[in-house]
């Protein structure tokens, strides 16, 4: 029976049995008893059935199913209608009970939805379902109760972004949930802690977060946390910092003058104290110190005034005579007369006899009395001028002083016990020394070359003596009898400067071509001559062979096999040194890591890869980067050749921290390139600081900072600049992190001698954007600081440069040198590690670290599985070259490609332990694979 035909069926029924109940009571015809309890219980008093439960809307979580619940009084019967059917009968469950107070019956209908049932649903509107319940007087309809699938989408629409908020600010963050069903409700978390409204927090507007009045404390981490019944969502983490701009204090009073006669200088001072920058805050502009001329009055030396006439002749037969020391009277801490006040003589020519023996008594008394008194009264002036000297004597030698100018402000004070910071009252110690922790050479062979071709960007420091120990530490220390070179004893493949070996059939040709390019912090770079490109070049036959451009972490190498037996080719190899933007997607935040490098010639035919090394200057210990290898195509567009991350067939690369190592086996021109994928990505950047007199002002010195992408390239073009200014390297270049996360990086000064240099104002702390920083492209940025001696006097400099990025690391270059240019001995760059540092191409067995015998035979043990198990993917996996094997698969012979590899990581420390001990290993694995179990690689 049919749904339709159930309701008629039902309808009918129920309409004669309520006719009957009628009648009979209108005719007052008797009941049977059943008959009349079910008249009362249904309640024939003529009501319509009362719904005391309807059905509630309800969301379907995952694949639960939902229970719709219905409870009327009195019915006879109870059905569910979803989406205008009927339930069917069966998918029912009903229960009945009477009412204690009533004795009506109370019917309850339950039904359960599926996830299915709601998806298989395809109307213009919800799923929904509504009772109908049946008394004798007729029927009743529920509420329509909808019925959803619950979901919450995993991505916010809107996630709030980092703010840098002055304090009292206003503070607003957006926040737009996920879609879902039902709304998610957002709630704001600050470091991990909800955040509640109150008269200065709102976060009920429109799912947003407002601070009306920013304060210190609101400065944390700020998350935007949405949910619903399914699921809880966390937006990213947006920082909001509160910075406060420094202002200034009052002006002190102005100091006495620093002189005790004549023209001199008085001061005062303010501090940026009110309020101090706080959180990366703005320092207050405007000098601290402010100078001003003045007028000592001179101290007035007493003079005597006339004698007074003589008097007449005592009973002691004496004349006498005074002057008074009023002419003038002694001033301002003057000197007093010298000589007598009072003068006497005898007035009988020496006949009066009278005391005689008495007043020569009195006259030696009171001339050693006076004569003390003098004594005093020089001693206390002599101490006073002399106090006054030492108080007020060193500023004098303060020559801007007298012009009444200003200083600029130090935020910095000197520590305390620094040997290096000299002042009036503690000398140099001249006994002082420092010491390099890694080799003079650096990590690439280029510094030496910058090192060995031009002496004076090396020579070392006037008065210096140099010592090289095998343990390649440099000491620097202070020594009387100049300079001093204690060398090692060469390495077998150095050659002296100059001179190289003679590699037959070898052209090579090209320098570094200067920039012309303006840093925003200095005023302007010194242009160099316009340069071919960075070249080298090389004739290669079968027995193949390395080209290396000196001084740029870049290489190539040609395997002994890949060119055709009695074939030659020049091959070059060139790096780019035009404006690099082109490589780089408009679409995209690409930067370029490496230098563009391009080998050839076009038409090359090679049987096996070559394996270029290029160095790059990201930080790739964690997954913050997204590199490419891109290639330049014959219309001079740049396409993608693979990324780093993903295996490819057409060539292959090996990312490590300094460098990368490529595989390819068509010609042209390539670069690595980079997407940042979160703020935690870091670009390496080199710091050096190089120093040279002024040769504009006798008393001046410039210091310049270099900020450049941490490839031997880029440190090229700063050691061509500085070969043309005379500049020398005053301190180890050091390494800095450098984020991603959009803050810019700062440049101070600090730690001057005050009383003996001087800086030019608004310049002790520079400053460089980020863009600037983190788009560089392998061109170096220079900032400049100019200092001036007060005194010719001074011959040493000790300070400390600060280089830190805002919200990121730091890095301090401490600088201590002699300022006086003194010739002397040249710093010869120690020995490479492995390899002549000027060699730009080898040929044949000089190419290889592995002998020509022992690679056959490694081929050919492992190019194919024996019943020991081992072959070429055990090589591979043992050589930890363990991803991407299926480009070794498709090679002639894998194994030599993968020993290939190997010599492009092992170029410079040729560490044949490490092959050997991999071979050592395979060997005790004897019969744990068999070639049964051989892995398929590839598809």
């Amino acid at each position: 029976m049919t749904v339709t035909a159930l309701e008629g069926s039902l309808l009918h029924t129920l309409s004669i049995r309520a006719l009957l109940v009628a009648l009979c009571l209108l005719m007052s015809c008797s009941l049977s008893p059943g008959s009349r309890s079910d008249a009362l219980q249904h309640g024939t008093s003529g009501t319509l059935p009362h719904f005391l439960q309807e059905p509630d809307d309800a969301y379907i979580v995952k694949s639960n199913p939902i229970k719709l619940k219905c409870r009327a009084r009195p019915a006879l019967q109870i059905f569910f209608k979803c989406n205008g059917e009927w339930v069917h009968q069966s998918q029912h469950q009903s229960q009945e009970h009477t009412d204690e107070s009533t004795g009506l019956k109370i019917r309850e209908v339950m039904i359960n939805v599926s996830r299915q049932q709601v998806e298989d649903f395809h109307g213009p509107e919800d799923y929904w379902c509504l009772c109908v319940a049946w008394s004798h007087l007729g029927t009743s309809k529920s509420r329509k109760a909808t019925v959803r699938i619950a979901y919450l989408r995993k991505n916010f629409e809107q996630d709030p972004q980092g703010r840098e908020v002055p304090i009292k600010g206003m503070i607003v963050l957006h926040c737009r949930p996920p879609e879902g069903v039902p709304v998610a409700e957002v709630e704001w978390l600050k470091n991990e802690e909800p955040v509640s409204s109150d008269g200065n927090i709102d976060t009920r507007a429109d799912h947003n977060l407002i601070i009306q009045e920013a304060r210190l404390s609101d400065s944390g981490n700020y998350t935007c946390l949405a949910s619903n019944i399914v699921a809880k969502r966390r937006s990213l983490t947006a920082t909001v910092v509160i910075f406060v701009n420094g202002g200034w204090s009052l002006w002190t009073d102005w100091s006495v003058c620093n002189v005790p006669c004549g023209r001199g200088v008085q001061k005062r001072s303010r501090t940026c104290t009110n309020p101090a920058p706080l959180n990366g805050g703005a320092f207050c502009e405007g000098m601290s110190v402010q100078k001003s001329t003045c007028n000592a009055l001179c101290p007035v030396d007493g003079g005597w005034a006339e004698w007074t006439e003589w008097t007449v002749c005592s009973g002691e037969c004496e004349r006498q005579r005074s002057r008074e020391c009023t002419a003038p009277e002694p001033k301002r801490g003057g000197r007093l007369c010298d000589g007598a006040a009072l003068g006497t003589y005898n007035c009988t020519g020496g006949l009066c006899t009278h005391s005689l023996e008495g007043s020569s008594d009195v006259a030696l008394y009171s001339g050693l009395a006076a004569g003390v008194v003098t004594v005093v009264v020089l001693i206390v002036a002599v101490t006073l001028y002399r106090r006054n000297q030492s108080e007020y004597g060193v500023d004098v030698i303060d020559s801007s002083a007298l012009t009444g100018g200003f200083q600029s402000f130090s935020f910095k004070t000197a520590r305390q016990g620094n040997p290096l910071l000299i002042s009036s009252s503690l000398q140099p110690d001249l006994t002082v020394s420092r010491t390099y922790t890694s080799p003079i050479c650096f990590q690439d062979s280029m510094d030496k070359e910058l090192i060995s071709q031009e002496p004076s960007l090396f020579d070392p420091l006037p008065d210096l003596k140099v010592k090289v120990h095998s343990s390649f530490m440099v000491s620097l220390g202070v020594s009387e009898r100049g300079a001093e070179y204690h060398a090692q004893k060469a390495h077998p493949q150095t050659f002296p400067r100059g001179l190289a070996p003679d590699y037959s059939g070898v052209r090579v040709e090209g320098t570094l071509r200067g920039r012309r390019e303006k840093s925003l912090l200095a005023p302007h770079a010194p242009s160099t001559p316009s340069r071919p490109p960075l070249r080298t070049s090389g004739v290669l036959g079968h027995a193949g062979g390395r080209l290396v451009v000196p001084n740029t972490g870049v290489s190539l190498l040609v395997p002994h096999g890949g060119i055709a037996e009695d074939t030659t080719w020049e091959m070059y190899m060139v790096i780019n040194q035009e404006d690099s933007s082109s490589t780089l997607s408009e679409e995209s935040q690409e930067v370029l890591l490496s230098p563009e490098v391009t080998y050839g010639p076009p038409g090359l035919d090679l049987s096996c890869p070559v394996a270029m090394t290029i160095a790059h200057c990201a930080e790739v210990a964690t997954d913050n980067w997204s590199i490419r290898l891109k290639r330049q195509t014959q219309d001079n567009k740049w396409e993608e050749v693979m990324s780093v991350e993903e295996e490819s067939t057409s060539c292959y690369c090996l990312l490590e921290a300094q460098c990368c190592h490529l595989l390819l086996e068509s010609p042209g021109r390539y670069a690595l390139v980079g997407e940042p994928l979160s703020q935690e990505a870091v670009k390496r950047l080199r710091l050096a600081v190089f120093g040279s007199a002024d040769n504009t002002n006798p008393l001046g010195y410039s210091l310049r900072v270099y900020c450049v992408d941490n490839t031997p390239y880029a440190f090229q073009e700063v050691a061509s600049v500085e070969r043309v200014k005379g500049g020398r390297l005053l301190e180890e270049p050091k390494t800095l992190l450098f984020r991603g996360n959009s803050f810019s990086l700062q440049l101070s000064i600090q730690d001057i001698p005050q009383f003996l240099w001087s800086i030019k104002p608004f310049t002790t702390c520079q400053e460089f954007s980020f863009s600037q920083v983190w788009a560089s492209n392998q061109r170096p940025l220079q900032c400049a600081f100019s200092l001036e001696r007060y005194s010719p006097a001074s011959s040493q400099l000790s300070c400390k440069i600060s280089v830190r990025q805002v919200k990121g690391q730091e890095q301090i270059l401490q600088v201590y040198t002699s300022v006086v240019e003194v010739r002397g001995g040249v710093l010869r760059p120690c020995a490479c590690p492995s390899s002549n540092c000027t060699t730009m191409s080898l040929t044949g067995s000089r190419a290889f670290k592995i002998p020509l015998s022992i690679r056959q035979r490694i081929c050919a043990t492992f190019d194919t599985t024996n019943a020991k198990g081992k072959d070429w993917q055990l090589l591979a996996q043992k050589l930890h070259i363990d991803r991407n094997l299926c480009y070794f698969a498709r090679q002639e012979s894998p194994s030599a490609v993968i020993l290939s590899l190997w010599e492009a990581q092992h170029q410079d420390t040729g560490d044949l332990d490490s092959l050997a001990s991999a071979l050592e290993e395979i060997g005790k694995q004897r019969g744990l694979r068999t070639k049964g179990e051989k892995t398929n690689y590839c598809n």
